[in-house]
């Protein structure tokens, strides 16, 4: 749904904007990892029929499956441009929710500080359980794009990162409690071939999938 759709509908999109701009502030970019990452978690959301079905996998280091589990919620709100998590993170959190193993860090499918009012949806799940997050996406949405790097103004928001020759780069932003230098060598870290996402979101995906195959 295009905003002004959702303003004639009488969705109230600048209270939105304010409540992200606000909860952009307490997003940190500084490292809380500890080392040895011994658990990495990878999350996505997506629509099916009028449902958001979100799941999360846990991988170990040898990316062996650990956990996964999924939530099938029917959203309070419709699509609209930059205002995603607010659809489709309740199911997500749900199905956070059943993990019995905390993660040391976590991949989404989605972008992090790059976004319009620097709280896309990794960075708005990253505050809410206070974990490290780091958001992949296969496209922009928001910023100029130079040498490799997406900027808003001076400020780096992104980065371009290619990791399967022959393929698009994937970009690579900060959820929460991670610098921008470690999202990227985490990413490379955790992604092995043929795939040019981090293998947590390969499995989530994989996942994702079988759920609808066999539930829905």
């Amino acid at each position: 749904m295009r905003p002004e759709e959702a303003i004639e509908k009488g969705i109230d999109l600048e209270s939105l904007k304010k409540e992200q701009r606000k909860l952009s502030k307490s997003v940190s970019q500084k490292d809380t990892l500890n080392e040895p990452i011994q658990k990495i978690a990878g999350i996505i959301a997506e629509t099916t029929g009028k449902d958001i079905l979100a799941v999360v996998v846990l991988l170990d280091e040898q990316f062996n499956v650990i956990e996964k589990h999924y939530s099938l919620q029917r959203p309070k709100l419709p699509y609209i441009p930059g205002f995603r998590a607010f659809r489709e993170l309740p199911a997500i959190l749900d199905a956070y929710g059943k993990l019995e193993n905390e993660p040391d860090v976590i991949f989404v499918l989605g972008h992090g500080i790059a976004h319009p009012n620097g709280l896309g949806i990794a960075s708005h799940l990253g505050i809410s359980i206070q974990k490290p997050v780091i958001g992949v996406a296969k496209s922009i949405v928001f910023g100029k794009e130079k040498e490799n790097k997406v900027y808003n103004g001076k400020k780096i928001i992104s980065e371009k990162l290619k990791t399967k020759e022959c393929s698009n780069p994937v970009y690579v932003s900060i959820g929460n409690q991670i610098c921008l230098k470690s999202a990227i060598e985490l990413t490379k870290r955790f992604t092995r071939e043929p795939h040019k996402m981090p293998e947590p979101i390969v499995e989530a995906r994989k996942f994702a999938k079988e759920v609808k195959e066999e539930i829905i």
